[in-house]
């Protein structure tokens, strides 16, 4: 068969069955559409955790001195009382590192919590205040819309100013430039120098939503206490040197808090390894569910579309069962006329005449008996509706003498 004249036939065939072919295309739509949407969301989500996810939290070639580690999950509670004991981080301890990795390295300090910010009488609620070193903000990445950002000389002194993000700025100063206006942190006046770039959101949560302080400002008493910080920042140029920075680190902090060659760190040195481990544990599960939820659609497309060539074949089947069965003949009707014989009849009948008068029956001479039949239509007690047959010369009924009147007349 000829392409165009297949297509030309599954065409016809489409518009002939529209709803058996609507529910083919729903069947075929859900499996097809179910298997592209759940590679599509594997592969959206696995780039945005190993890139965007990853790179916001730490950084690019970056890693974090903490007490313990920022996420963490299935961890029993004999370990979480494990990393409560540990000690602290403290100003020594970074100073210490710093000073001891020889690589071209960038650190920052780092402590954060959540406070409320005042400016008259407005106020910004939950917002993340963090107390940071001056290269907080390149190791970040976090660009400056207006103003600056605070020095090192600014850090050192405790200096009370604030660098705000950009929902904080709207929160409290709406359309008007917040620069040189004091907003009141635990109490404290900070006067806003800089406001930063729209950072978006991260899984539904504002990156917006903070405040930069210098580390040893009157705010550090607000997030850790005094001379604790939470996290050392180190950002190397490279992985291979942000690779010896955290050997280099690791041997400082070992030799600070005195542990033995068999004892385990009561640190972490955590990189974004540590989140795309995380994430590696729950794209397995999803990896698992996700294939499962494509089979069942295609099983689900694939029933709709084997019930539809079922009533299909069905259908057919009734229809030819019905063109083969005796009971499509026509019913008698009733004297035991057949429909189809009485319409032969009808067309045979020879009482009916033309209009325009040449098929006329001749009248017979007075007293000639003609010998045609006449059919009367009645049918005889036989059934079969055999017309009753006379000469058309011969009297009638009317015509015929009365016996009862000539035997009495006789008598």
């Amino acid at each position: 068969m000829p392409v165009l004249e297949a297509f030309r036939l599954a065409l016809l065939t489409i518009r002939a069955q529209k709803l058996k072919s609507g529910f083919s295309l729903i069947g075929v739509f859900i499996g097809v559409a179910s298997l592209i949407g759940a590679w599509s969301i594997v592969n959206g989500v696995n780039r945005y955790m190993t890139v965007k996810f990853a790179q916001t939290l730490y950084g690019v070639n970056t890693f974090q001195l903490r007490r313990r580690p920022m996420f963490a999950a299935n961890v029993p509670d004999s370990v979480w009382r494990a990393w409560r004991r540990r000690p602290r981080i403290k100003f020594g301890d970074a100073e210490a590192v710093t000073a001891a990795i020889s690589g071209p390295v960038v650190t920052a300090w780092a402590s954060d919590e959540n406070v409320s910010v005042f400016y008259g009488n407005k106020e910004a609620r939950d917002i993340q205040l963090t107390a940071a070193s001056e290269r907080y903000f390149d190791i970040k990445n976090l660009r400056i819309a207006t103003g600056r950002a605070f020095t090192a000389q600014e850090n050192r002194s405790g200096v009370p100013v604030a660098v705000l993000g950009e929902a904080v700025a709207k929160r409290l100063f709406s359309d008007r430039n917040p620069l040189n206006h004091s907003v009141r942190i635990g109490g404290i006046g900070y006067r806003v120098i800089g406001v930063v770039e729209h950072q978006g959101s991260l899984l539904d949560f504002p990156l917006d939503r903070f405040v930069v302080v210098p580390a040893q400002s009157p705010a550090q008493s607000l997030v850790n206490p005094p001379g604790v910080l939470d996290a050392l920042l180190v950002k190397a140029p490279s992985e291979e040197a942000m690779r010896d920075a955290i050997q280099e680190a690791e041997g400082v902090m070992r030799g600070r808090r005195h542990l033995r060659p068999t004892q385990d760190d009561n640190f972490v040195l955590e990189t974004s390894e540590g989140v795309q481990r995380f994430w590696a544990g729950i794209n397995r599960i999803l990896m698992v569910v996700l294939p499962g939820v494509v089979i069942v659609s295609l099983v689900i497309g694939g029933v709709v579309i084997m019930n539809i060539m079922l009533m299909s074949v069905t259908e057919r089947t009734r229809e030819i069962a019905l063109r083969k069965s005796p009971s499509r003949r026509a019913a008698p009707v009733p004297g035991g006329i057949s429909r189809h014989r009485v319409r032969r009849r009808r067309v045979r009948h020879p009482g009916r005449r033309r209009a325009d008068g040449a098929h006329q029956r001749r009248q017979p001479a007075p007293g000639e008996a003609v010998a045609r039949v006449r059919r009367t239509g009645r049918p005889h007690g036989d059934g079969r509706g055999r017309g009753r047959r006379r000469l058309s010369g011969q009297p009638g009924r009317a015509a015929r003498p009365d016996r009862r009147a000539a035997s009495g007349v006789a008598g």
